[in-house]
Order: C-alpha cells, then sequence, then structure tokens
C-alpha cells in the first residue's frame, strides 16, 4: 500500500481490515526534506530483509524477549537520516490502526520495544532495524497492540512537521484469555411511514465494548417483536468486521424494516465477539444482549380510518338530503296534481 501526504500533512498508520483483522500494510510516505522529494517504505522484515508478513503478530509469555526486524527502504535519489520510534498502537473511531505521537511516553506494548533512535540510509538502498520486544514478567495476559515508524521531519515556512510510516506489531502475552463484550447504550425510535399500507422501522442505536483481553470482531444482531411478528436484522457493513482493542468500544446504528406501528415494540440487541485473527483454544465467547422497548401509534391507520368514517358520514348524509329532496318535490308534484284535479 503507499501513502502520498502533501506538506503540512501527517503520514498515519494506514490499515486493511480482511477477515476481521486489520493488517498493516506496507507503506510508502512522500515528504520534501530541503526541497527534494524523499520517498521511503517501512515493512516487516528477518535479518535479510523484508520477509513478505504485512504485520507482526507475537504471542509471547511474561518474561519473555524476542528480536524482529523491521525493513525501511529509502527509495528517493539521496542518503536520508531517519528517526525511529515505537509506541502504542489504538483504534481509531471508525476501526482503524494506528499510534500515539512519537512525543507521547509509551504505556504499554510499546514501553516494551527497544529500537535504535536513528539510521542513515544511502538512496535507493534497504536497512534492517532490529526490534527488540521484552515482556515484562507481571505482564497483563491477553494483547498489547504497538508500532515501530521511521520518520522524517520537515519544515514549511514556520511549520514543522513530522511524516511517520510504520509496522504494527499485535503483541500477545500467553495466560487466561477473556472474549468478552458488553451492549450498552441501547436507543431504540421507531421512524414511521405516512403511508398507511405501509409498515414503518426501527432505529436502533448502541454501543459494543470489549471487556475481555484480546482484540474481538463482533456479529451485531438486532430483533424486534411487535403484536403481528418479528424482524431482525444482521450487520452487513465492512465496519462489523473491524477488530474492537481491549477496552475499546464503537457504537453502530441499525434500521430494522417491516414495524408496524401497534403499540410496544420490544427491541433486543445481541452480540457475539470471536477472536480477532487465530482462534484461540479454551477463550469461551460470551454473548451480550440487551433489551428496549419502544412505542409506535398508528398514526397514519388512524387517520386513514378517521377519513373513512368521515367519509360514511358525509356519504350518509349526502343521501339522506337527496332523499329528503326527492320526497319534497314528489310531494310538490302530487300536490300540484290534485290541485289541476
Amino acid at each position: 500500500m503507499t501513502a502520498s501526504p502533501s506538506r503540512g500533512v501527517l503520514a498515519r498508520l494506514a490499515v486493511l481490515p480482511a477477515l476481521g483483522v486489520a493488517l498493516l500494510a506496507a507503506m510508502v510516505a512522500f515528504a520534501t526534506p530541503s526541497g527534494a522529494d524523499t520517498t521511503w517504505s517501512v515493512v516487516p522484515a528477518d535479518a535479510d530483509g523484508p520477509d513478505g508478513r504485512s504485520v507482526i503478530d507475537l504471542e509471547l509469555a511474561g518474561g519473555q524477549q524476542v528480536v524482529e526486524h523491521v525493513a525501511v527502504i529509502n527509495r528517493s535519489t539521496e542518503p536520508v537520516d531517519f528517526a525511529i520510534d515505537a509506541n502504542d498502537g489504538y483504534l481509531t473511531s471508525k476501526g482503524y490502526f494506528d499510534m500515539r505521537p512519537s512525543d507521547a511516553e509509551p504505556a504499554d506494548g510499546g514501553a516494551w520495544i527497544t529500537v535504535p533512535e536513528r539510521v542513515t540510509i544511502a538512496a535507493g538502498a534497504t536497512s534492517v532495524v532490529p526490534v527488540t520486544v521484552s515482556i515484562p514478567r507481571n505482564a497483563t495476559p491477553g494483547d498489547h497492540p504497538a508500532g515501530v515508524t521511521a520518520s522524517l521531519e520537515t519544515v514549511s515556512g514556520q511549520v514543522r512537521v513530522q511524516n511517520r510510516v510504520g509496522v504494527r506489531l499485535n503483541i500477545r502475552v500467553t495466560g487466561d484469555y477473556v472474549a468478552k463484550v458488553a451492549v450498552t447504550g441501547v436507543r431504540a425510535e421507531y421512524v414511521g411511514s405516512w403511508n398507511p399500507f405501509a409498515a414503518g422501522s426501527v432505529e436502533v442505536t448502541y454501543t459494543v465494548a470489549n471487556e475481555g483481553n484480546v482484540r474481538l470482531v463482533t456479529d451485531n444482531q438486532v430483533l424486534t417483536s411487535t403484536l403481528v411478528g418479528e424482524s431482525d436484522w444482521n450487520d452487513p457493513s465492512a465496519a462489523r468486521a473491524r477488530e474492537l482493542m481491549p477496552g475499546g468500544s464503537r457504537t453502530f446504528t441499525a434500521r430494522v424494516p417491516g414495524a408496524w406501528p401497534l403499540g410496544p415494540i420490544g427491541t433486543t440487541v445481541m452480540a457475539l465477539p470471536s477472536p480477532a485473527g487465530e482462534p484461540l483454544p479454551g477463550a469461551a465467547a460470551q454473548r451480550s444482549a440487551v433489551g428496549a422497548t419502544v412505542w409506535a401509534l398508528p398514526w397514519p391507520q388512524l387517520g386513514f380510518l378517521a377519513l373513512l368514517v368521515l367519509a360514511f358520514f358525509a356519504i350518509r348524509l349526502n343521501a339522506a338530503r337527496r332523499r329528503r329532496r326527492i320526497e319534497k318535490l314528489i310531494a310538490l308534484a302530487r300536490q300540484e296534481a290534485s290541485q289541476e284535479a
């Protein structure tokens, strides 16, 4: 994957969601130091160079240490001095992977990573950078996302811009894995149709929070129940497949069609989690379900019924008037006939 940030734009870590796992692909950034374009990429590697991976997955026990590598490729026509840093990873509100700023002190997985502070790479050359991951003995089991970046600062006028390109590290500490979510903030609203012969829909907003210690994707389902039957909805969007980090949450909106306004409409939101990435033996998924009720009164149907009643009485009244008029004409005709006789 390539990225081309312009002046004044920070090149962020990009990800590709696939099968519920956001994979950080190789990235290329463009900056403008000293008036010349500089292009570089950062990819996972072994000691010999790029190894074809798009993300570094690690599963280690507390107290273990491993040395990984990333390859920084200088694709420009002049030597470049890159700053190397590691920090904690997180998900944006839309579910994409990102890293804390380089000047922020890492507090989780990023604090366990040691990298060289800088590396100078000749034009067109590749440098393999060692990445040492040391897990504390008392580390909490579960996922601790992090990342490693190669960055370059540029100055435009009085504005200093840092362009960062990096690789994602999925660090998992072995132990008791918990796959658990909670559904909160369920709000249901009935959206009716002014067509009395058409059903309305129920718009449901809810939040799913990851209360476990591993990355999760959730299968979200919404069920509505009325006096005339039930309707259900399954989230088909790509957003559903984007993962939730431990302690993270995301808000969803669903619209369930086919709801007739016949009083109370029961709404149930259910989220069934599954681990992002490889299955976790022994980690039972704990689903969460929350219900809510919304009232829907059949105003269009009542209005249509009122019109029918009014039309019925109008027809009856008009018929009565016509009958009285005819009777009056008949009586007048009879009176004239009797006078002529």
